[in-house]
């Protein structure tokens, strides 16, 4: 039996635990190969335990110990970056829909002068995702972080013996970003749009108001505030 080539030994021996040996001829080559004398030329495999121990061991245990670690840690790894990405995959769904779109009621025949600056009322709302805008204040308060996109539309008409005499800005926080106005003498009536783009914290507010000692008259219906998310900040400043 010590005749018989040694890969041949070597490769039964590779059949590890798992497998029951049945036959006597597989048996009688099993015990040649735990009987052999010399050194092993197994290479980098740790074919000891096979040949002179137990012949459940498998040569190849240990590298597949260290194949089977690296794997595991590799996973392990993996499943993180998948956890990171859902997180952020689910920011930026969690907050895409973001928008209002809302317009003046009908109302008297002018909305002013006031003796101070007021915020219009576009209290009949079409469209409010996320609830974001309040129309019994006419205010917006962004419930993420973000950049967002805003647009007003100001119409106002009076008779003609009359002058157009407007001034609406769009306001951050109290502060003025944008305005329209009118002092026209000529015309009776007049249209002014306006888009923005502003970065905005959550809980900050955005609102149109009227300057004191100006008016909208007519048509009321024709003015429009309108906003939506254009993208949520994600704290990644990784691009």
């Amino acid at each position: 039996m010590a005749a018989l080539p040694l890969s041949v030994l070597l490769g039964l021996q590779f059949l590890c635990a798992r497998g029951q040996l049945q036959s006597a001829g597989v048996e009688l080559l099993t015990e040649a190969a735990t009987a052999w004398q010399g050194p092993l030329p197994c290479g980098e495999w740790d074919c000891d335990c096979a040949f002179r121990k137990q012949p459940g061991c498998c040569c190849a245990a240990d590298g597949m110990f260290t194949l089977e670690e690296d794997s595991f840690h590799r996973i392990e790894y993996l499943m993180r970056d998948v956890m990171s990405l859902g997180k952020k995959v689910q920011e930026l769904t969690g907050h895409s829909r973001i928008a209002f779109e809302a317009n003046m009621a009908p109302g008297g025949q002018c909305f002013g002068p006031f003796s101070t600056n007021v915020p219009i009322p576009y209290s009949n709302v079409t469209l409010n995702d996320a609830n974001g805008y309040n129309p019994s204040l006419g205010v917006f308060t962004a419930p993420c972080a973000g950049v967002y996109v805003f647009s007003f539309t100001v119409h106002s008409c009076v008779l003609e013996n009359e002058s157009l005499y407007h001034k609406v800005q769009l306001m951050r926080n109290g502060v003025v970003e944008a305005s329209v106005w009118e002092n026209n003498r000529e015309d009776f009536e007049d249209n002014a749009n306006h888009v923005v783009v502003l970065k905005l914290q959550r809980g900050d507010q955005v609102y149109i108001e009227l300057m004191s000692g100006r008016r909208l008259c007519t048509q009321q219906p024709f003015n429009i505030f309108t906003g939506y998310i254009l993208y949520p900040d994600t704290g990644d400043s990784t691009y």
